[in-house]
């Protein structure tokens, strides 16, 4: 008789291991196949997010932070450091212990709320069976589950004119574990990953760092004004980014790439020591289902959800990058729980309308909710407040005052629709739109909340306030009324 579960996972990226956990604490016996293997071979836990992805590259944005800070900007603030030099292996080596300790961690939570870790391959069957070949081993078996949930995770994006070669053109993992500074650096695409790993080589020395943008458009998701900040200020921290240039033709040898590229100016060519290739991702969907099991997809190749990530099979969910919405390992996690609780026979949803997104650049950018742009589109009637963090007392203290909060509210409900940031720590601010957003807050109820000073988080208490022109510390346009 076929081994049996409640409910068996596939994939333990941050939807799957947090689906897994959640089902185990709500009394479901529960396994988690995966088929992650780190650098040294080894099975680990936390799929791309931890171990190639989300958590080492801001290890490095942390540190190449911190490097360029105190190089670059301690003076200003009466600090003189003599000698600042750059130890790459160090700064690699703390990453990857980052990147061990979590997995470790995860591991720990398995076995603290028995989830059983199985690791290897599997593959989804008629029925709901799953066919399971483990690591080290040939000979697959096959276990029964009462229900499953497909997390299988996404890969990197590639283009097939320009292959990846050796540690000279990478994808974004391979961007991640340099082992020297590259002095030309080549990026394809403009998007969080490209702007994020360009910004980290940029800081720790690179001459030059070229990104090439097929879109004509900088950062289309985002909100139109902060894209157009965040343009102007990345192109001052010496990123060349090029929009509307789609590459043509790649060649590498002799430890440098060469490319041919296309844009409103022409044909062009360019030589780099490195070549990130960071177009975006794709689901990890491939033989993820048996043809007998008939698993639905899309033309994309995402398994086709409902808003309870139901799938098109009795009795299997699907869950994180591998379904429709952004790519975001949050909001992966919250599906994992969703469905968790409607397994055990909970009311559980997620609202997709308050998705935090961020770009952990510097300065970092996050919204939630709509974009102005899209209240346009729609003609919905909106009012818009603003406050810049040059006006911000404890930005101003800390020597970071670039960017602003931007709140957008329904002209005839007050309601909050969608917040924009740019600026210092906006990665943690955004959590306080989200809140609201999510609690159906109106302008005004943040206009009447009390916020401590002097904090960063005053800014979006001014920028509520700025809605109905009451924001106290900018100059009121026309000036008295």
């Amino acid at each position: 008789m076929a081994e049996q579960y409640d409910v068996v996972v596939i994939g333990a990226g941050p939807a799957g291991y947090v689906a897994a956990i959640r089902c185990a604490q709500l009394g479901l016996n529960t396994a988690c196949v995966d088929q992650w293997l780190d650098r040294q071979g080894k099975p680990a836990l936390g799929g791309t997010c931890l171990n190639a992805g989300c958590i080492p590259s801001k290890a490095l944005l942390e540190s190449s932070e911190r490097y360029a800070e105190t190089r670059d900007a301690l003076a200003a603030h009466g600090i003189r450091v003599a000698g600042v030099e750059l130890d790459l292996d160090a700064m690699m080596a703390r990453k990857d212990k980052v990147v061990e300790d979590l997995t470790q961690g995860i591991e720990q939570l398995f076995r603290s709320n028995g989830v059983r870790w199985i690791q290897g391959h599997a593959q989804l069957q008629a029925n709901r069976e799953v066919r399971i070949t483990e690591t080290g081993t040939d000979v697959p078996r096959t276990v029964q589950a009462g229900h499953v949930i497909l997390a299988p995770g996404s890969s990197p994006a590639q283009i097939d004119s320009v292959p990846l070669h050796e540690d000279i053109v990478v994808d974004s993992t391979g961007a991640l574990e340099f082992r020297d500074v590259p002095q030309r650096l080549g990026v394809i695409g403009a998007g969080v990953i490209g702007l994020e790993l360009g910004s980290v080589w940029r800081r720790l020395g690179a001459q030059t760092v070229t990104i090439l943008e097929a879109q004509d458009c900088f950062l289309p998701i985002a909100d139109e004004m902060v894209a157009r900040e965040a343009l102007r200020v990345f192109k001052r921290q010496g990123l060349d980014i090029q929009l509307g240039s789609r590459v043509t033709a790649c060649e590498a040898d002799n430890g440098a790439v060469r490319i041919s590229y296309q844009n409103g100016d022409g044909d062009h060519q360019a030589e780099f020591d490195k070549l990130i290739v960071a177009v975006g991702r794709r689901p990890n969907t491939n033989h993820l289902a048996s043809d007998a099991a008939g698993l639905l997809l899309d033309e994309w190749g995402f398994v086709h959800v409902d808003e309870q990530c139901k799938t098109n099979l009795p009795g299997v969910y699907a869950i994180g990058d591998a379904v429709r919405g952004p790519m975001l390992a949050h909001k992966g996690s919250e599906e994992g729980v969703m469905v968790a609780e409607l397994l055990a026979g909970h009311a559980a949803a997620v609202n997709y309308g308050a998705i935090p997104s961020v770009i952990y650049t510097l300065p970092e950018v996050a919204w939630v909710g709509e974009t102005e742009q899209a209240l346009k589109a729609g003609a919905t009637p909106y009012r818009s407040g603003l406050f810049p963090f040059a006006a911000s007392g404890r930005a101003r203290a800390s020597g970071d005052s670039g960017g602003f909060i931007k709140v957008l509210a329904d002209a005839e409900t007050d309601r909050i629709r969608g917040v924009h940031m740019i600026g210092p720590h906006c990665s943690e601010l955004i959590a306080e739109a989200v809140v609201a957003i999510e609690l159906g807050s109106s302008a005004e109820d943040i206009a009447l909340t009390m916020f401590a000073h002097p904090t960063l988080s005053e800014s979006f208490h001014e920028a509520a306030l700025a809605v109905h022109g009451r924001a106290i510390h900018i100059a009121r346009r026309g000036g008295k009324s």
